[in-house]
């Protein structure tokens, strides 16, 4: 009996480091796992029309992707996708650009050619130097609408809650980075180990602006429960579910229905 009492405090404190030593792993690991980086080398974008850079208060810049509205149109400003760098993003501006509005997208730090680390602050700090830069190109207000996709949803309910948009476009959103951690890995405390929280749930109450969600039905990595969920939370939310879709194609779709469904909504709010 004493033997078997050492043999199980032995596996119990073999247990124990184990998991402590998988939540130090999970914890340094974190934003390799949120932040999956492509990359490209700066004369892939930087030669071409409408690329430049903005600069960050810490002193690095990051590029940025500009088309101008027509005058009195509204301008989009869109951020991407974790797996997605702003070199990609040039069809989506092109296609708002042919329905007449402006377009704006900016790099993370750590992505595409853009120096640095990507971590919650630092998209945000590019998010508001991007908005900065459309200030200086005398856009007013009323004129911007923030647009984001998976990841780049965190980015702009931030940027909502800090007052700039006049509506918002969220594609795939997510309630927060925590609850997409519990739900990747329930086994772990991820409310405890998170860094970059990105809680557009906790934010969603505070956004008077109107809001429009579309969220892909099948899709595999954001339940479209959190898209369903987060329009409950706006004031102002439409959400439109998008059958058959899933995380990567609800854009893209054969028709792209419901690009101009975001469209629609960025020129007149409907």
């Amino acid at each position: 009996m004493q033997r078997f009492r050492r043999l199980l405090m032995a596996f119990v404190l073999v247990t124990g480091m184990l998991y402590l030593a998988l939540c130090a792993l999970a914890f340094a690991a974190q934003r390799s796992l949120i932040y999956p980086a492509p990359h490209t080398e700066p004369a892939n974008l930087r030669d071409q029309p409408g690329f430049g850079v903005v600069p960050l208060a810490s002193g690095l810049n990051v590029d940025r992707f500009y088309l101008p509205a027509p005058p009195g149109a509204r301008t989009v400003v869109h951020f991407h996708g974790n797996g997605e760098q702003l070199l990609w993003q040039q069809g989506l501006g092109q296609a708002l650009g042919d329905v007449g509005l402006g377009f704006l997208a900016v790099e993370y730090p750590g992505y595409g050619a853009s120096p640095g680390s990507p971590s919650e602050a630092g998209l945000y700090a590019s998010a508001e130097a991007a908005l900065q830069f459309l200030r200086e190109q005398g856009v007013k207000p009323e004129d911007i609408v923030l647009s984001g996709r998976s990841l780049g949803t965190g980015v702009a309910v931030e940027m909502a809650r800090r007052g700039y948009g006049a509506r918002m476009v969220l594609v795939s959103p997510y309630t927060s980075m925590v609850a997409m951690g519990q739900r990747t890995m329930p086994f772990l405390p991820v409310s405890l180990l998170m860094r970059d929280r990105y809680q557009s749930l906790d934010k969603a109450k505070d956004i008077p602006i109107p809001v429009l969600i579309i969220h892909g039905e099948q899709d595999e990595v954001v339940p479209v429960d959190m898209g369903r969920t987060l329009g409950q939370r706006f004031p102002h939310a439409l959400v439109v579910t998008v059958p058959g879709a899933g995380h990567n194609d609800v854009l893209e779709r054969e028709g792209q229905q419901d690009l101009a469904r975001l469209a629609k909504f960025a020129l007149d709010g409907t």
